[in-house]
């Protein structure tokens, strides 16, 4: 008996969605974009929420931003569930293994009891400013429009949140689970973190998410990560404390990825119309001499005399880093 193999080519009656074939043309389609495009809830509301009856469930008009189409915000790492979920199990591989690292050889047994008193009281509250922008994320991404930029932004959330449980297994390995509840009395009454403090707490009723977004992302992370995981990092590793760089490795790499998402969706934004040019660099500036105020303190107690100069390398930086995406302060 002879079997006679040949290759039959099918050609598909379509490549693709046909929401994805307007956009796209048709042909087939990524899975960023399956992900992400028209995903939007826009029609067929039951009713208007009832704790806010000035708008639909989902508002274009929740913020004064205007964008002729939401979807142009996309994100350039092209995240959608899959992919996140990928390059964060490896960050996480990545920064197991420096925990592992220390605790195994026993590291921080070598730190000067100074530098070891500096990290808890410097680092250790600052797990509440990142469930303050776990909380802000999750307003955005409910209260924001378009899949392409609510997506990432529960991701951002979950991102805060895991930064939160880094810097607490941090102080584990420092100090005793006591030191936790010292960290957050400090929050609450040290008046080196009060100003930081009102401001977050402030942001939780901001109502225009974007505004928020921009409050956030782009100005608290923006200035107080380049403060503490650059300026103050290499403040206390010149006195020996360069272990702690090995257990914030995923906070430096995390704010150098995400930055250029937020720097992407600001500069799409800006470039869209000159009232949104206005209206954000307002919103940046604005919000840059508040939260800079509200580092100050913070500043001084972590740098010393190093504070004056940080601070002011902190403003030309983020200017400068602004000034890119076509906005002047």
């Amino acid at each position: 008996m002879q079997i006679d193999l040949r290759t039959v080519t099918i050609k598909p009656l379509r490549q693709t969605f046909d929401h994805l074939a307007k956009r796209f043309g048709d042909k087939p389609a990524t899975r960023y974009q399956e992900g992400t495009y028209d995903l939007q809830a826009t029609h067929n509301f039951h009713y208007r929420p009832t704790w806010d009856p000035d708008h639909e469930l989902f508002d274009k008009s929740r913020t004064q931003l205007q964008m002729r189409d939401w979807y142009d915000l996309k994100d350039p790492r092209q995240f959608y569930y899959g992919t996140y979920t990928l390059a964060r199990a490896r960050q996480q591989e990545a920064a197991e293994a420096n925990f592992d690292y220390v605790e195994t050889r026993n590291l921080l047994a070598q730190l000067p009891d100074d530098v070891r008193q500096s990290v808890l009281d410097v680092m250790l509250p600052l797990r509440h400013v990142a469930w303050g922008g776990n909380m802000n994320n999750a307003y955005v991404c409910a209260y924001g429009y378009g899949t392409a930029i609510t997506q990432p932004c529960i991701y951002q959330a979950m991102d805060q949140l895991g930064i939160a449980q880094y810097i607490t297994r941090m102080g584990l390995l420092l100090a005793e689970p006591e030191a936790l509840e010292a960290a957050r009395h400090a929050w609450v009454h040290a008046p080196m973190w009060q100003e930081l403090r009102r401001y977050l707490e402030n942001s939780f009723v901001m109502k225009d998410w974007f505004e928020l977004y921009i409050a956030q992302n782009l100005v608290i992370d923006g200035l107080l990560y380049p403060l503490i995981y650059q300026a103050y990092d290499d403040h206390i590793s010149q006195r020996g404390g360069i272990v702690i760089n090995m257990l914030c490795r995923f906070m430096t790499d995390w704010f150098a990825e995400t930055s250029k998402w937020v720097d992407a969706q600001i500069k799409v934004a800006a470039a869209e119309s000159p009232e949104n040019k206005e209206l954000i660099t307002q919103w940046i500036r604005t919000h840059r001499d508040q939260v800079l105020s509200a580092l100050r303190p913070l500043a001084s107690h972590a740098l010393n005399s190093k504070a004056d100069d940080a601070l002011q390398d902190l403003n030309d930086q983020f200017s400068a880093r602004v000034a890119k995406l076509g906005i002047t302060l």
